[in-house]
């Protein structure tokens, strides 16, 4: 496995091709630290995009949905049991997924260097359906632990009536890219002059205290890993 992923002629950017990277470490933190990916994919001659639920364990992501979702059900199933991505698989549905991070407002003297500093990923590939159970079971731990590391631990695993109404895609990294944004405004020399603050807002994601549940015993403590948050 190399440091970083080879570009296709997909994940070459047409524009501000310096802000793009392929580096493997760089892609995983990006997708580590968001919480919402968006799903796009074609139905019906038309463009479907939606926001759902994901997990990565190595380069391999995982998709939540439900049985009865459009995607699930057009992605068909995965190989047999003890052959997930290895095997003979259905087609598949082709796929476009991304994460974006905002990390600031930048604010330029002209209205046409407005834009904003971000971390952002874009993956291709084809999605199957998880069926094998011990990958179903590990997807949907990843799946809580992406959103809280170390929860699937500390709650109540998916029963047979929940697996049920639970499906998962995967979706394996290959062809990746980053693409990043950083710094200030690019304000033209000759706007330099001009009576209007120029600069950046900084964008910061904050969380609030953990409140418990009405029901929650007293005497339960707050686990340590909210504790972190």
């Amino acid at each position: 496995m190399t440091d970083s992923y080879e570009p296709t002629e997909r994940t070459i950017p047409t524009r501000s091709r310096h802000r793009a990277s392929y580096d493997r470490a760089l892609v995983h933190s990006i997708l580590d630290e968001a919480y919402v990916c968006h799903l796009g994919f074609v139905r019906d001659g038309a463009p479907v995009v939606l926001p759902t639920l994901y997990g990565r364990i190595g380069d391999r992501l995982y998709v939540h949905g439900s049985t009865g979702s459009r995607p699930l059900r057009m992605a068909g199933t995965a190989g047999t049991a003890g052959t997930a991505g290895t095997g003979d698989e259905a087609p598949g549905l082709p796929v476009c997924l991304t994460v974006t991070h905002v990390d600031g407002l930048v604010l330029a003297r002209s209205a046409f260097h407005h834009s904003i500093n971000y971390r952002s990923v874009v993956v291709h590939g084809t999605a199957h359906q998880v069926t094998d159970p011990e990958e179903l079971r590990t997807a949907l731990d990843a799946l809580v632990d992406h959103v809280v590391p170390g929860r699937s631990y500390d709650s109540r695993p998916a029963n047979a009536k929940e697996l049920a109404a639970t499906a998962v895609l995967r979706l394996d990294l290959e062809e990746v890219s980053a693409k990043v944004r950083t710094g200030g405004p690019n304000d033209e020399p000759e706007d330099a002059t001009l009576p209007h603050w120029s600069g950046v807002v900084p964008v910061r994601r904050r969380y609030g205290t953990p409140i418990p549940a009405d029901d929650l015993d007293p005497a339960l403590a707050l686990p340590d890993y909210l504790s972190v948050i």
